[in-house]
């Protein structure tokens, strides 16, 4: 398995560079001029030419990409246009918010969704099978902004049970509890759904083979068939939902964190496209995607510990 994981690493440098490069062109393509964004209502031509000369922007592309490259190489994410802080000390201040949100999110889904597909799995066309597809389709069907903002006028703003924005500080844990629950939730529901749909689907499939027939003849209990035999081997689809669901929790982000106003790299993204600042839209998406090559890489080396027959080479 080592040199798998070896290769997969070597793997991981071109696609990066792929998308810097992509990032890089696409930033740099947009309409807009950052120096006139920062500027605003004091722009003047002699201003906005001395800020470009200041970022650079009056070199030529090309020399811009090769001096970024360089930077990135060394670990130099550049400074922020907007803040003029380092792009990497608010990636790291902001990172941990989403990091404790992602989480959260993905901890309701699984805890959630594959308990409610094997619940909906046992019991087959009844009314608990019925109500658990009823409820996915109504998820799945439903925006996580959409998710957001009825959990925000229902819980807390009728019910004032919960903030509605911010998300706490670091000295008060519970602060941080009570400002990540409902993102969290409204987060994990697509998810959550795909979860329990995938699962029933699985189970109901690996209730059919014969080792299951078996397993039942032999008189296993039915708590044992099903979770010491069919739902293991019903987790290999759920682990590929899994980490293909990262992607979405990482969009998903952006759009949550800017409904309950919450800091992180979500919406330092958007605030950094919106303020046409390069240097941070870029060293945001260089962790974004690094952070879903690296999840699914752990995804693909999950399906060997579920499923011994799998074997890297």
């Amino acid at each position: 398995m080592r040199p798998y994981i070896i290769r997969r690493i070597i793997l991981i440098i071109p696609l990066i560079w792929g998308v810097v490069t992509s990032v890089f062109l696409v930033i740099h393509l947009l309409p807009g001029d950052p120096a006139a964004v920062l500027l605003g209502p004091f722009a003047t031509s002699d201003r906005e030419v001395a800020l470009r000369h200041m970022w650079g922007l009056d070199q030529p592309l090309v020399v811009q990409y090769i001096h970024y490259l360089g930077n990135v190489a060394t670990g130099n994410f550049g400074t922020s246009f907007l803040t003029g802080q380092s792009a990497a000390y608010q990636i790291v201040t902001s990172l941990p918010y989403t990091v404790i949100l992602g989480l959260s999110a993905l901890a309701i889904a699984v805890g959630v969704g594959i308990p409610l597909g094997v619940t909906a799995a046992v019991r087959s066309e009844t009314v608990a099978d019925r109500l658990s597809l009823f409820l996915s389709l109504v998820l799945i069907s439903a925006p996580n902004f959409l998710v957001g903002i009825v959990l925000l006028i229902v819980f807390a703003g009728r019910l004032g049970w919960v903030p509605s924005i911010g998300a706490g500080t670091f000295a008060q844990p519970g602060s941080i509890v009570s400002h990540t629950i409902l993102p969290a939730v409204a987060l994990s529901a697509g998810l959550l759904a795909y979860l329990a749909r995938i699962t029933r689907t699985t189970l109901m499939s690996v209730f059919r083979d014969d080792y299951i027939r078996t397993a039942r003849a032999k008189g296993l209990a039915g708590a044992s068939v099903v979770f010491r035999h069919a739902l293991r081997n019903a987790m290999l689809p759920v682990l590929s939902i899994l980490g293909l669901a990262v992607g979405d929790l990482v969009g998903g982000t952006a759009v949550i964190e800017t409904v309950f106003a919450r800091p992180g790299i979500g919406s330092l993204l958007v605030n950094s496209v919106t303020g046409r600042d390069y240097v941070q839209v870029q060293a945001c998406v260089i962790i974004l995607a690094a952070s879903f090559v690296v999840t699914n890489l752990v995804t693909d080396l999950c399906y060997a510990a579920v499923d011994p027959r799998i074997q890297y080479q």
